[in-house]
């Protein structure tokens, strides 16, 4: 199998690696195929990733994480999709999106009232961006929020949610239209909504080809008011909230690609020296061994672009442009491998039995979800100098 070489990373990331892949394979591996078949967000699985320590790897210790810096949490969100996507996702999610704009434009009020909690997994936070009209064009957004009497009013919705219907859901930062700017421009903000809320129901969203054992959700706001004080950061910065985020967060986006990458990788190497045709492992026939070493040389490709970009942000250097590349590379990339898992495994690679079907579904979300490839192409194409911004 494909790792990082162990001495390259510093000994608290191998620490962090190995508790987590001993997690994934202990308490993931044997009931994921029965939560992706029936579409189960699994509580206890949940709560434990919060025990462990897998939401807060980046929040400072005064307010419950571990302090530590992005590459590892990268290395976690890896660890756990080389098993599966949906509860990589969740974690993903979880801390890129929910926690980390709290963490970043939060007040000190509300870092005290909801890290701790988040950070410990007690509760999950979601960013409601996306809406029916509003995907990649997400300045298109249509709810509004309306400051009265030092409340805000909220109206409209939000769909494909990750983390907002489960019970552990505790707390939505939603962007919303607050007023219109002196250029004509739409005034947008992102204000925290607890769940609870009058005026606020969330709807669990079935069905799903991929991430069928994470929990995604529409969102509805009907006349649902919160204090003037839930507002996040400044008024009218939502979007650039929202653009940061959305750097940051593409990172672990590509570690859930990669991680899946590799989960499929491995079964397809372990299948392909178990198969036997013409009376040897068919890893031994050019066609497939070299298919397996093109694999394996994208996946190290990937991974070392991926930690560059986090060694990037890390040190406080730009690293926008990379966060694209790495999330574009291997977003697509798990795609490449997938589909060669599945040809190498033959007809049984069709059959749920055999878990090279579940990566091959879980990969498409990754192509989608927090900026398409296309997204991808736009950023890149404008930091390499293409067009103005």
């Amino acid at each position: 199998m494909i790792l990082p070489i162990r001495n390259s990373l510093p000994p608290e990331h191998n620490l962090l690696k190995d508790t987590v892949r001993e997690f994934v394979e202990a308490e993931i591996a044997p009931v994921i195929q029965e939560l992706d078949e029936n579409e189960q967000f699994s509580l206890p699985i949940v709560e434990r990733m919060g025990e462990i320590g897998l939401f807060g790897i980046t929040v400072a210790p005064e307010y419950g994480g571990a302090g530590m810096d992005y590459l590892a949490y990268c290395i976690a969100v890896e660890e756990v999709a080389r098993i599966d996507v949906s509860h990589a996702i969740t974690v993903a999610a979880g801390n890129s999106l929910g926690i980390g704009p709290i963490a970043s434009f939060g007040s000190e009020q509300q870092k005290q009232q909801w890290l701790p909690r988040l950070c410990n997994g007690e509760i999950l936070a979601s960013f409601a961006l996306t809406e029916s009209d509003a995907g990649s064009d997400a300045g298109a957004s249509k709810t509004r929020a309306r400051l009265q009497d030092g409340r805000w009013r909220i109206d409209g919705s939000k769909l494909f949610i990750t983390n907002s219907t489960s019970p552990l859901a505790g707390v939505c930062i939603v962007q919303a239209v607050t007023g219109t700017r002196q250029d004509g421009e739409k005034e947008i903000s992102c204000i925290l909504v607890p769940a609870g809320t009058p005026g606020f129901t969330a709807r669990k969203m079935t069905g799903k080809m991929a991430w069928r054992a994470s929990d995604t959700g529409e969102l509805f706001f009907e006349g649902c008011e919160v204090p003037e004080e839930n507002l996040l950061g400044e008024r009218g910065q939502g979007f650039n909230q929202m653009l940061h985020t959305l750097d940051s967060g593409r990172l672990a986006i590509a570690a859930t690609a990669l991680g899946g990458a590799q989960g499929a990788f491995e079964l397809a190497l372990g299948y392909a020296k178990e198969r036997t045709q013409f009376g040897k492992p068919i890893a031994t026939f050019q066609a497939i061994s070299f298919t397996l070493a093109d694999m394996a040389t994208e996946i190290e490709a990937g991974r070392t672009l991926l930690h560059r970009a986090c060694r990037l942000k890390d040190t406080g250097r730009p690293y926008q442009k990379q966060s694209a590349m790495a999330k574009l590379f291997c977003s697509e990339l798990m795609g490449r491998v997938v589909d060669k898992a599945v040809q190498i495994f033959g007809g049984y690679g069709l059959l749920k039995e055999y878990r090279i079907e579940r990566f091959y579904r879980d990969y498409k979300g990754l192509t989608i979800g927090e900026g398409t490839s296309e997204v991808q192409r736009l950023v890149i194409a404008r930091k390499i100098g293409c067009y103005d911004p």
